[in-house]
Parts: C-alpha cells; structure tokens; sequence
C-alpha cells in the first residue's frame, strides 16, 4: 500500500465549507426572520465557493481537476457493469463523479434562484429587481419548492453512499477529505499541493469573491 495525496487543502477546505454553509443555509431559512440576513451571507459565501471550484476544476491538483473524473455516458455504463479502471479508486470513480456533479449543479441553480427569489412579504434576492416579474415568480418557486428539495435528496444520497462504502465496502471516504491521503495498491499520480499552489488557490478566492461582491454592488 502507498500513501498518495489524493485531495490537495484546497479542496478538502472547499469541501467543508461547503458543507457548513449549506448545513447553515438551511437552518437559517426554516428560522426565516432575522436569520435571513445571515441566510443571505451564507448564500452569497456559497456562490464565491462554487465560483472557485469550477476554476479549481481546471487548474487546481490532479485529481480535483473534471479532466480526471468527467466520463462519458459508455464509461459510466461500463462502471456499473463491472469493468473498472485503477484509477477509479482514487478520486471519484463515475458514478461518484456524477453526485459530485449534482450536487455542484444544483447548489449553483438554488443560489441563482435565491438571488432572484421574491417572498413579497419582507425578504427579497438582491437581483429581483433587476429580472423580469416572471423570472422572480419562476426562481422563487424553484427556490422554495423544486431546487431545495432535489438538493436535499441528492445530499442524502451522498451521505448514504458514504456510508454504504464505509460499512458494506471497508473504505473510509471521509478520512481522505480530512487528510488529503489515500492508501492505495499501486503507483499513482499524486495532485499537487504546495505552497504556490494553496496561494493560487487563496487568489482565485479572492477573485471569486471579488466578483460576488461586485455583482451584489451592481444589484444594489
């Protein structure tokens, strides 16, 4: 067994931010009130994080690139028949991928929906002024009824198989996004995750964010 580094710091930070925004996106929302105004902060910190993965995507370490886990439909279907790769034991194999995928794509729709989202009672997005009346009504149905519900099952999803791979499989798929290592037979690639590249990570943050807040400049 040999001990490669599978997920640079970057993305483990990524990762678990993520998950403590959402965690609060929702508590915030069912307490709706004065919790809205920390609901909102966390929706934007959310849409700086999933503006940074989709660049870390591309230019981050090996293995949180979509180059090493965005498959074709044949070598998804060819996963789940039994014929599988080395290397899908290192990162997300192809059907994680596609929850990893999911899960990016409709965190992104439900803050797009919220940030046009409308409640006409005391809680508005701050771009609701500035789309149309029925992209307000669609995006706060969506918001509110369609895009949370879908993100909520497919997070327990993620959770289940977590699990499943834990208890039925014998694999830990937590430790690695804690870590960063995984032990594993065989030589592989192990993603980059120096000094240099957390500061290019920490400057894509920056840029991120810096585009969030000067969209939130442009709404207001």
């Amino acid at each position: 067994m040999e001990s490669v580094r599978v997920w640079d710091l970057p993305t483990r930070i990524f990762h678990w931010a993520l998950v403590l925004c959402v965690v609060g996106l929702v508590i915030t929302g069912e307490i709706s009130g004065d919790a809205m105004v920390w609901h909102f902060r966390l929706g934007y910190a959310v849409l700086t994080l999933l503006l940074f993965r989709v660049a870390w995507g591309f230019i981050g370490g090996h293995w949180s690139r979509f180059g090493s886990f965005v498959v074709s439909p044949s070598t998804v279907w060819a996963y789940i028949r039994g014929h599988r790769l080395p290397e899908h034991a290192v990162g997300h194999n192809p059907l994680g991928a596609l929850s990893v995928l999911g899960l990016l794509f409709m965190t992104l729709a439900q803050v797009t929906a919220g940030l046009m989202s409308d409640d006409e009672i005391a809680t508005a997005g701050p771009l609701a002024s500035k789309v149309p009346g029925a992209w307000v009504s669609t995006a706060t149905y969506l918001h509110t009824e369609v895009t949370k519900v879908i993100l909520i099952v497919l997070v327990l999803l993620h959770v289940a198989a977590i699990l499943w791979y834990r208890f039925k499989k014998g694999q830990n798929l937590v430790q690695p996004m804690v870590t960063g290592d995984k032990e594993l037979e065989g030589s592989f690639m192990a993603s980059r995750d120096t000094v240099g590249s957390r500061l290019l990570a920490l400057c894509t943050l920056a840029i991120c964010g810096a585009a969030v807040a000067a969209l939130l400049r442009w709404a207001s």
